[in-house]
């Protein structure tokens, strides 16, 4: 990790979490927040760790994973710019409850936990999109634990497709870089079952494998 850098009014302001708050406390903000700079594969929060700041991503991928003693690994989410994790803690002063690393170069902001209590406790609206994001989450558990349940590994991976799809001219399109590995530990599959699943998929014209795309038919809706 970098040392921390400045922060300007006009990079918080572009920042969803703070898009509400009022100039002076953007203005205040600007001497507490932190910006992190981390490198591809570095820890950025530890599962049991005592829960001390948010982040907010500014740039790159990163992935939000639990382990056992094994070494085994479930993914929880896949995080980009503008969403922010480390909430839960700040709220419920719980430890981690999860693990964060960095699947690319990425930039974060920080924020303590005494300053974030004190923001959501002038702003209403910063209030409501944390109310809102902790719902999000909670609804994707829910939707998580239905296909888990509920799929096989096919509608599993066609579910994950879905969610991950931009529309761009009306066509639905993967264009994040997601290893077949990080897939399997997002639907509790196998590298190799995903690997034959996409093949299936591909080659029944559900999807189509272009170079740092997946193109997604209208037909991969029939999965289930």
């Amino acid at each position: 990790m970098t040392a921390p850098a400045s922060v300007s009014m006009l990079l918080l302001r572009n920042v969803p979490l703070f898009s509400t708050l009022p100039e002076h406390q953007l203005a205040l903000l600007t001497g507490v927040v932190s910006r992190k700079s981390f490198p591809r594969g570095a820890s950025i929060i530890a599962a049991g760790d005592i829960t001390e700041s948010l982040y907010v991503v500014i740039s790159g991928r990163m992935k939000v994973m639990m382990s056992d003693d094994e070494g085994r690994e479930v993914i929880l989410a896949i995080l980009g710019p503008n969403e922010f994790f480390g909430e839960m803690g700040l709220i419920d002063d719980h430890p981690r409850s999860a693990s964060v690393v960095a699947l690319e170069a990425c930039e974060v902001l920080s924020l303590s936990k005494r300053d974030f209590k004190k923001s959501l406790a002038e702003n209403f609206e910063m209030a409501m999109t944390v109310m809102r994001g902790l719902v999000k989450r909670l609804r994707e558990a829910d939707q998580k634990i239905g296909s888990l349940a509920l799929m096989d590994v096919y509608g599993r991976v066609a579910r994950l497709l879905l969610e991950m799809a931009e529309t761009v001219n009306g066509q639905k399109i993967v264009t994040r870089k997601l290893a077949k590995q990080d897939i399997a530990k997002m639907i509790g599959a196998s590298r190799e079952m995903v690997s034959r699943v996409m093949k299936d998929l591909q080659s029944g014209g559900y999807i189509e494998v272009r170079p740092g795309s997946i193109f997604l038919h209208e037909t991969i809706l029939t999965i289930d």
